[in-house]
């Protein structure tokens, strides 16, 4: 983007965080259904579940996939945002005016990603309190930071096309229920060797499970092997392939 479309961008953005911040509970509700599957799984189901992690808890264990869920439940507010603005004429508006016309949609990008950071952010403090603990160093930290974000925009461009192709707000967000339930049949949970043939395949084989085993690895101060090069090259494939369906979708409707 150029220097206009950068600053175009950042004013837009600043307006959509100024409505988040008048509405924030769409992040406390962001965080309130992976908080209340940490809080069920480790005191309710946790004790029964053998991970095969030695003396590590359950806690340690399940995390990755909770944040996963948290980015999967965030993402449907980008969309729902996205359809609403649509919908009340505000990129016609934007079309209007002497701005850049890509800046109105990565506005929305980046209000996704701070929105879900935060998000992240609110669901570590909890499992904190519930007693997760990390060996991982600054540089262990940095890359889950750093795949975490990638997921999310990955997935945040993916909530565009839904916000962009939907034809009603029920429609925006519906796509996301999909994407919560996958950490279910992962790595996430439990391990996948102790699942059915076929769902084993199946799980070994999707993007969250390589995504959680990296994530994991690293906050346990380990390394993700050859986890991590799988889970970056189906994450990057996703970005890639999400962000240009996006983009050619939203050519064809506004530019």
């Amino acid at each position: 983007m150029t220097a206009h479309a950068l600053a175009d961008t950042a004013t837009l953005t600043g307006r959509s965080l100024r409505h988040i911040l008048r509405s924030p509970d769409t992040i406390i509700t962001t965080a309130v259904t992976p908080v209340a599957l940490m809080l069920l799984f480790v005191y309710v189901l946790g004790g029964a579940i053998d991970t095969g992690g030695g003396s590590g808890s359950y806690i340690d264990y399940m995390l990755p996939g909770i944040l996963l869920i948290t980015v999967a439940s965030g993402i449907a507010y980008t969309s729902y945002r996205l359809f609403l603005d649509l919908q009340g004429g505000i990129f016609e508006r934007f079309q209007s005016m002497p701005i850049a016309r890509s800046a109105s949609l990565w506005a929305h990008v980046l209000t996704s990603l701070v929105a879900n950071l935060v998000s992240i952010v609110l669901v570590v403090g909890v499992a904190l309190l519930m007693g997760f603990r990390s060996t991982a160093n600054v540089a262990q930290w940095l890359a889950v930071v750093g795949i975490l974000l990638l997921f999310i925009l990955a997935l945040t461009w993916v909530a565009v096309i839904a916000g962009l192709a939907a034809k009603t707000v029920d429609g925006a967000s519906a796509f996301s229920y999909p994407l919560i339930f996958l950490p279910f049949i992962s790595s996430a949970f439990v391990p996948t060797g102790t699942m059915p043939g076929p769902v084993a395949w199946f799980a070994e084989h999707q993007p969250v499970t390589p995504i959680v085993n990296s994530i994991r690895a690293l906050l346990a101060g380990q390394a993700p092997a050859g986890d991590l090069w799988i889970a970056l090259a189906w994450v990057a494939g996703i970005l890639v392939v999400a962000y240009v369906a996006a983009m050619a979708l939203y050519r064809r409707r506004w530019l």
